[in-house]
């Protein structure tokens, strides 16, 4: 793919945190009035958290969830159950508040904001929507590429430029989530062809297609996976721009900008995931600063997770997206940062440690 313009070049040049403090993290973790290990991956968790941060004092202060929606075109092609104007429609519902993503972000006190990135609809002005639509939807990527470079580029930069304003109101923490009818069929021939896993190990039922749907969709992705071949290594942003959606594509954006800006990020599910899998190949230190919510239950994704070298803090059985897994888990990544943080030591509480009782 030809360069891209300077912003997203840098955007894209990520440096990982500096682990100078590990020892010292490990050791303020350690001395912490518990057993050392027993509060299990929330310590990792708070490792990675004041690391991110630098801090072994850290604060996650305005946790935000954004959710980017778009439409696609491989619909057409019989990949969903569901007719492309559910996308629309749940983004109605989204900015009505009625939606699982709504119910979580509101019980866990996280800012959510809706993203048109691509829906094949008209939306009326909202204070929760950023109507930014690339366009009514990708191609259907049988019969050409999902979008063209300018396309990406104007997806990337603007899922980054989001994040950088989410960043400008204080938040340290933040989630991505996804709506868009035929975006598993998107993230399934992008997990394809950045992992080289067989087809038939990243397609899943997404909304629910039975077993024949689910034969019907696997047909149609791997002949466009023929139909866009490959020789070695497949670029990551050439692969975005042939099989992912809008939201993806923004969501790739966003994760970039969350690394560059030192944030916590919080991985959800399948679709979120592949777009972290496309941000991870252009840059892999943005996953040093990921905690990854979630497995769900949409095959692939564990698969994908392993990819990434990533170990889940939940297995709820979800499958529904929205930023729904990353909105469970915000509470408990707040709880290992404030442990860090306020929890007192064996010597500050003057409770003895176990070397003291030995003695």
């Amino acid at each position: 793919m030809t360069a891209f313009s300077p912003l997203l070049a840098e955007l894209f040049n990520i440096a990982a945190p500096s682990t100078a403090m590990d020892a010292s993290l490990r050791h303020a973790i350690d001395i912490k009035t518990k057993p050392p290990g027993s509060l299990g991956a929330l310590e990792d968790v708070a490792h990675r958290i004041g690391r991110i941060q630098q801090s072994a004092t850290p604060e996650l202060a305005r946790a935000a969830m954004l959710v980017f929606a778009g439409d696609h075109g491989v619909v057409a092609a019989g990949v969903s159950p569901y007719p492309q104007a559910v996308t629309a429609q749940m983004v109605l519902n989204f900015l009505r508040g009625g939606a699982a993503i709504n119910v979580f972000c509101r019980a866990n006190g996280i800012e959510m904001e809706v993203i048109n990135a691509g829906v094949a609809a008209d939306f009326p002005s909202h204070a929760s929507l950023v109507d930014i639509p690339v366009a009514r939807g990708t191609q259907n990527f049988l019969d050409a590429p999902a979008m063209t470079r300018e396309q990406l580029e104007t997806a990337l930069t603007a899922g980054a430029a989001r994040v950088v304003t989410h960043a400008q109101r204080g938040t340290r923490m933040i989630g991505f989530g996804e709506m868009g009818i035929g975006n598993t069929s998107a993230a399934a021939c992008l997990m394809q062809r950045l992992t080289g896993l067989p087809l038939a190990a990243c397609v899943g039922r997404g909304t629910g297609i039975d077993d024949a749907g689910l034969a019907r969709k696997a047909a149609v992705l791997e002949r466009a996976l023929a139909a866009h071949p490959v020789t070695g290594d497949a670029d990551p942003l050439d692969t975005l721009a042939t099989f992912g959606g809008f939201e993806i594509a923004m969501m790739t954006g966003a994760y970039l900008a969350a690394a560059k800006l030192g944030l916590v990020i919080v991985v959800d599910g399948f679709i979120s995931t592949s777009a972290l899998l496309v941000a991870a190949r252009v840059s892999p230190a943005v996953l040093d600063y990921c905690v990854f919510a979630h497995a769900s239950d949409e095959t692939g994704h564990r698969a994908m997770l392993d990819a990434l070298g990533a170990k889940p803090l939940l297995q709820l059985g979800l499958r529904l997206g929205e930023g729904t897994g990353a909105a469970l888990a915000m509470p408990l990544i707040q709880a290992a940062a404030a442990f860090l943080r306020e929890m007192a030591t064996f010597e500050g509480a003057g409770v003895s440690d176990r070397e003291a009782v030995s003695e």
